[in-house]
């Protein structure tokens, strides 16, 4: 690691020669592999980009220069060209982010994690530096992934309008996002790929055409006049330059001298420029490059020499999900499946192989996905559109407009739902059940085991005429939580055990064994309680009121937003009976939460069951005060 180490910022490379260069790219992919394997992290997509990012610090002077990264896991490289060499704790408290953050550096512009945003940033970021005459220059690097999402279409369709703004738009073609990139845009970018490009062409051609006597020069700038339909049958890029952007490349994304000339001549040209480069995700790892799934795009702790995990956990959420709709499609054959580029990182890889004509990959298009799949409900099928749930943010319109007004019957299933730590603030599930309360018919299943996975998922695709949510948590599923009873549609998961309770605690979705829990100390406070899953939290069961008034004190504890969540929901539900109880609710406080463990998060937010029992505790405490001083206040009568 001689040349890394003596890196602390990006003027350190201009100094080095192009084999020093070649070194030092060696040496971060070593770097990399070592690191990550240690702490887990997005291996696959930064052994790709590490030329490239060298290049683009040569070659662009950060941090005037704004160089932005969608989406933001490909930023390992850039985080050790800027000085940030301590991998140690890589997405752990008190360490490096996966992703970038301001807090971090100043080379950081935006940390913001959902794909397709950046060409909006640049767009923004450029339009202010014309306004107050700077002359920064404004660099997105996007992935080809991130090119199937609308969002950049829309800023390239403003970015393209402005031909004398300045803007460098990076295409990073490894032709994946997870999985391999789908859809007409991958085609087309397949095609730029494998066909020779036109200014490569062009080169050899005005050599030999401007050695050929009388003719040669003259028909070379016939040709090249042409250029437009000849770029077209050589290089069909015409896409990009009928948007008016300038197109450089492809280029190879691994080849620094290369990639330097490129980007100096799209720095130089002052209006927008796309310069297409073509890049390997894993490069320089075997185990990533044999890993056909995904090329090693997430890993958690593995071995660097084999790439294999050090441990295995027991089984999770998502699986359970994936293995219950193959089940559910041998019995159906109207229920279809959508993903947003994710296919198995959300569970649907079986679905896929057991029906591949039954499964849609739309690319990282949310919107795109929701609407689509209100199309197939009106067409007669059940489509189930399994997306992480802090993505589901994105297609709220869609949701709300298109899918709930038109009562389409559609199943949105939204993994790492709730806290789930090391990717940061991004990418925590903490809002779909806030943002969702107010969509008329929508109904919300929060499982709290794998056996309620199964039985919620079936419930949720039984229904024809309304959008049904089911969300679960991330990672590992705990041991089945039997019900002693129900009441209405909800378990009863504990009795208070006396016909005066005091407690009555709403457990929501995972959070059930921590509620037992809650309950157990309770009661080793004298403190009756009663523990109720509702199963489906929204719409409220009717059969909470009349139970919640047999008690002193309702609490919920759900793993989502306090800000609009189960526990307003409830309040309000509440009110409109008539029961006049008091209530305290458990959540997440509006605030965006740091990387860390989901443990680590949770206990910093107090969603801890020995921090909840101590402050039920003391309102059950208060509660008795008051009804002691009101006795002894009473007159006494002769």
């Amino acid at each position: 690691m001689d040349l890394l180490t003596r890196i602390r910022g990006p003027r350190d490379l201009d100094r080095l020669g192009l084999e020093q260069l070649d070194q030092l790219a060696g040496e971060i992919r070593t770097f990399l592999v070592e690191e990550v394997a240690k702490t887990g992290g997005h291996l696959g997509p930064n052994l790709g980009v590490v030329e490239l990012t060298i290049a683009l610090h040569r070659v662009f002077e950060s941090p005037q220069d704004k160089v932005l990264f969608d989406t933001g896991h490909q930023s390992y490289v850039h985080k050790l060209l800027t000085g940030r060499q301590d991998f140690s704790k890589l997405k752990s408290k008190g360490g490096l982010s996966g992703y970038p953050s301001r807090a971090e550096s100043e080379h950081d512009v935006i940390e913001n994690s959902h794909a397709s945003t950046v060409l909006g940033w640049a767009d923004g970021l450029a339009k202010a530096n014309e306004i107050l005459k700077k002359d920064d220059h404004v660099v997105a690097v996007i992935g080809d992934g991130a090119l199937t999402g609308g969002m950049a279409w829309e800023a390239l369709n403003n970015i393209a309008a402005a031909k004398d703004r300045p803007l460098v738009i990076v295409v990073n073609d490894n032709e994946r996002s997870y999985a391999p990139t789908i859809g007409g845009l991958a085609n087309h970018l397949a095609t730029l790929r494998t066909t020779d490009g036109y200014e490569r062409f062009l080169a050899r051609g005005k050599d030999l055409l401007e050695r050929t006597p009388v003719v040669g020069r003259p028909l070379y700038e016939t040709l090249h006049g042409a250029k437009k339909g000849l770029k077209d049958f050589i290089a069909p890029q015409g896409m990009f330059e009928d948007l008016g952007l300038k197109y450089v490349g492809p280029i190879d994304g691994h080849d620094i001298e290369a990639l330097e000339s490129a980007l100096q001549r799209a720095k130089r040209f002052g209006g927008p420029v796309i310069v297409h480069c073509l890049t390997e995700k894993g490069r320089g790892y075997t185990p990533a490059l044999e890993d056909e799934a995904d090329r090693f795009h997430a890993v958690g702790k593995i071995h660097p020499d084999t790439g294999l995990p050090i441990s295995t956990s027991g089984l999770d959420w998502t699986s359970v999900f994936g293995e219950e709709m193959v089940k559910l499609g041998h019995e159906r054959e109207d229920i279809v499946a959508i993903t947003a580029a994710m296919l198995q990182p959300v569970g649907l890889g079986k679905f896929e192989a057991a029906f591949p004509d039954r499964i849609y990959d739309v690319g990282i298009a949310e919107q795109h996905a929701a609407v689509s799949a209100a199309g197939l409900a009106t067409g007669g099928l059940h489509p189930v559109f399994a997306v992480y749930a802090t993505f589901l943010n994105r297609a709220f319109d869609q949701v709300l407009m298109d899918v709930a007004l038109h009562k389409c019957g559609v199943t949105f299933v939204l993994d790492r739902a709730g806290v789930t730590g090391t990717d940061g603030a991004s990418h925590n599930g903490m809002w779909d059940m806030s943002i969702l309360q107010c969509v008329p018919t929508l109904r919300i299943a929060a499982p709290r085991d794998a056996d309620q996975v199964r039985a919620q998922l079936r419930e949720a695709v039984a229904v024809d005429d309304a959008p049904t949510v089911v969300r679960f948590s991330k990672g590992a599923v705990g041991p089945a939580v039997k019900a002693v009873g129900t009441a209405g549609g909800m378990d009863i998961l504990r009795t208070a055990g006396t016909d005066a309770p005091d407690v009555l605690l709403v457990s929501v979705g995972a959070l059930a064994p921590m509620c037992l829990e809650i309950a157990a100390l309770l009661d080793a406070q004298g403190i009756s309680t009663t523990v109720v899953d509702p199963r489906w939290v929204k719409p409220v069961d009717e059969a909470l009121a009349p139970l919640a008034a047999e008690h002193r004190v309702v609490v919920t504890v759900e793993d989502n937003s306090r800000a609009g969540g189960v526990g307003s929901a409830v309040a309000q539900a509440l009110r409109d009976a008539d029961v006049d109880v008091p209530l305290r609710d458990f959540g997440i406080p509006p605030v965006f939460l740091d990387h860390a463990t989901r443990g680590e998060v949770l206990a910093e937010i107090g969603l801890t069951a020995p921090d909840i029992a101590r402050q039920v505790t003391g309102l059950v405490a208060k509660l008795d005060g008051r009804y002691e001083s009101r006795v002894v206040e009473q007159p006494v009568r002769d």
